[in-house]
């Protein structure tokens, strides 16, 4: 599975960005989908994951109530919206894929998906 991510960039505190990420995948409607992050200086960070159906998302805790993950099963795109946006988001935000059908929960608690993209970088000015 190829994943390719864009629409990060250069945003105030307080604005918001929306990223993208195209699946190669014909099958993509069969794969969880998720999004990392990696701040400078800072361990890779689990933000969301949406189930193959789109029926369940789980948010690390300090994106809930600002980010929304969804996804688009005809175009094989998943989205991360972005709002509220805090300088502590900045980072390079990654795309990932995983078939292997484990809960949201799962995903979140091993950070462990199989397919990842390469990132995009998000900036977030105070």
């Amino acid at each position: 599975v190829q994943l390719q991510a864009c629409g990060g960039g250069l945003v105030q505190a307080g604005g918001s960005l929306r990223l993208s990420c195209a699946a190669s995948e014909r099958t993509f409607s069969t794969y969880a989908m998720g999004w990392f992050r990696q701040a400078p200086g800072k361990e890779r960070e689990f933000v969301a994951v949406i189930s193959w159906g789109g029926g369940s998302t789980y948010y690390t805790d300090s994106v809930k109530g600002r980010f929304t993950i969804s996804r688009d099963n005809a175009k094989n795109t998943v989205y991360l919206q972005m709002n509220s946006l805090k300088p502590e988001d900045t980072a390079v935000y990654y795309c990932t894929a995983d078939d292997r059908k484990y809960s949201v929960g799962r995903y979140y608690e091993t950070g462990d998906m199989d397919y990842w993209g390469k990132g995009t970088q998000v900036t977030v000015s105070s």
